[in-house]
Parts: structure tokens; sequence; C-alpha cells
């Protein structure tokens, strides 16, 4: 009976390890992340548009990576979920909550470092969504004011436009 205690533990630490190192490779790719959408805003901050694709390669590609970890992630935390008595697709809460020390500690820390990642990257990347759209709105008045004239904004703040009518301008002045 100890054998088989024992060797429910190993399988349950194996489990737990597994999904930490993948939880801890997820959290380095969320940080890359973070970075890469700050350069982005530095970019778009700057007014110089040379490096904007680069910037939004980079994070296009970085966000592939991320996509496949979290279905490595989701696997590991089935596997972790199993070793532990519990049903496939547990949340991280749960089962930090049901796997006992250390790894309640360890998975309670993966949870609360993501939870503070998505909040900062989605500041960020509302951030940057609207230095985009600012840009893109101030070159189409730009371009706008070179054959029509700008005379105001629509309710979705994009500009509203006339043709260009003859002015008079007195000279004698």
């Amino acid at each position: 009976m100890g054998t088989f205690v024992n060797l429910t533990d190993d399988i349950r630490t194996a489990a737990m390890e597994k999904l930490s190192l993948v939880l801890w490779r997820e959290r380095e790719l969320l940080e890359e992340l973070h970075y890469r959408l700050e350069v982005e805003q530095l970019v778009l901050a700057s007014g110089r548009s040379r490096w904007l694709a680069h910037a939004t390669r980079d994070i296009d590609a970085l966000l592939t990576t991320i996509r496949e970890t979290e279905m490595l992630r989701a696997v590991a935390a089935d596997e972790a979920a199993a070793a532990s008595g519990m049903s496939s697709n547990p949340s991280l809460a749960s089962l930090a909550e049901a796997a006992g020390e250390p790894w309640t500690t360890i998975l309670t820390e993966h949870r609360e470092a993501f939870v503070s990642l998505t909040n900062d990257i989605g500041t960020l990347a509302d951030s940057n969504r609207h230095l985009i759209s600012a840009g893109y709105r101030s070159a189409r008045e730009t371009l706008m004011s070179m054959s029509d004239s700008v005379d105001g904004y629509a309710a979705d703040g994009s500009a509203t436009a006339e043709p260009l009518r003859a002015s008079l301008v007195d000279r004698s002045l």
C-alpha cells in the first residue's frame, strides 16, 4: 500500500512540476509581450512610423507563440488535475486550492502574476489602439486638407468635409 501512495505522489509531483514549468514559460512570454507593446507605444508616440510594421510583426509572432504555450498549459493543467483527482479543464485557482503545499503557494503566485500581467497588457494594448486611431485620423485629416476642407467631426470622431469653395480675399489691406 505504501508503494502505491508513493507512486501516486510521484505522479502528482511530476504533473505539478510540468505545469509549473509551462506556467513559468507563459509568464516569460507575457513579460516579453508587455515589453514589445511598450516598444510599439514608443514608436507610435514618437510619430515615426518607420519601425511600426516591425514592432507589429514582432507582436504578432509572439502572440502565436503564446497561443501555442496556452495549449501546452491546458494539457499540463489537465494532467495535474487528473493526478489530483479533479475533472479536466480546471481553473488555476481551483487547481491551486486542491494541490496542497508547496503547490498551493506556487500556483497561487503564478495566478496572481497572470492577473497582474494581463491587466497591464490590456491597458497598454488599449493605449496603443488609441494612438493608432489618433494617428490614422490625423493622417486622414491631413490628406483631406489637401483637397477638401475639414468642417467638423461626426459622432464617431471622423472628420467631415465639404468640397473646397472659391473664396474672396481682399488684398487691398
